[in-house]
């Protein structure tokens, strides 16, 4: 549910696993770029001889794209949303897919930051919700973060680990809920610690990302991660969680967002 940028990447993935899929959005041209998106991939990774021809166009053809939630809702064994991450936009959609979906079907989450009792709590039937929690690009990432509420069931924290090992990922189960779950409230806990060394005047964002980069080995700097997430998004998280950083109220209210706006902490 939900054809934006992760969204579209999770139906992709869930194709060539080999599920009958629906991509399900309110607008349809976030469905069309889905579909180009879905189209340039699969070409690649043709062209590129990491996926025969037959397997591309097998996968291409178990995945649907609707505005009607009704039409793909109503025979789903496996839901995972990621609609934008407000919590009244979610709310909405869970407390229509729990009317549409038959009782068996798990409601999952892709949000790490909108816990999943608070989608439940619209719902009547509250056991069969949780999140799951994928990683960008979702091709790529080999993880999955599962996170059991407190009225999550033990069946539907199974069949969400074992959804998440049948999309070729690896996953985590955290049995309680916390904000950021593991991966995003340490990388925002280091997010944090970059912006107090660039506030403080130590060293330019260019410079902290190469030693984090370098240093630490990761494959993104702080900044450029800011950069690649949003910092509209940024803004949000941190705002629910503690103080914003001057930097990210400026560049948001200039709107400099990062990628998707062409310039943030770099020029794309």
């Amino acid at each position: 549910m939900g054809a934006g940028n992760i969204g579209r990447q999770i139906a992709l993935v869930a194709a060539l696993s080999g599920f009958e899929t629906w991509s399900v959005d309110v607008d349809a041209s976030h469905l069309g770029a889905a579909a180009v998106f879905t189209d340039e991939y699969l070409g690649a990774r043709v062209e590129k001889n990491k996926l025969d021809q037959v397997a591309a166009d097998a996968a291409r053809a178990r995945l649907n794209f609707t505005t009607d939630l009704g039409e793909a809702a109503a025979l789903a064994s496996f839901v995972i949303e990621a609609v934008t991450e407000k919590l009244d936009v979610k709310r909405g959609v869970f407390a229509q897919l729990d009317t549409i979906c038959p009782p068996p079907c798990v409601l999952a989450s892709n949000s790490s930051f909108i816990v999943s009792s608070l989608l439940a709590a619209v719902t009547e039937h509250g056991d069969r919700v949780c999140n799951l929690h994928f990683f960008s690009p979702v091709p790529v990432m080999k993880l999955a973060e599962v996170v059991q509420g407190p009225h999550t069931s033990e069946r539907t924290v199974e069949r969400a680990l074992e959804m998440a090992r049948a999309l070729g990922k690896t996953p985590v189960l955290l049995q309680k809920e916390c904000h950021g779950f593991i991966v995003n409230r340490i990388m925002l806990a280091a997010e944090r610690e970059a912006f107090r060394i660039l506030e403080e005047g130590v060293a330019s964002p260019e410079q902290i990302d190469v030693a984090v980069e370098a240093g630490l080995n990761h494959p993104m700097g702080p900044f450029r991660l800011a950069d690649f997430v949003g910092l509209d998004l940024f803004h949000e998280v941190l705002r629910e969680t503690g103080q914003v950083p001057a930097v990210i109220e400026e560049m948001c209210d200039a709107g400099r967002l990062g990628r998707r706006s062409g310039v943030g902490f770099y020029r794309y």
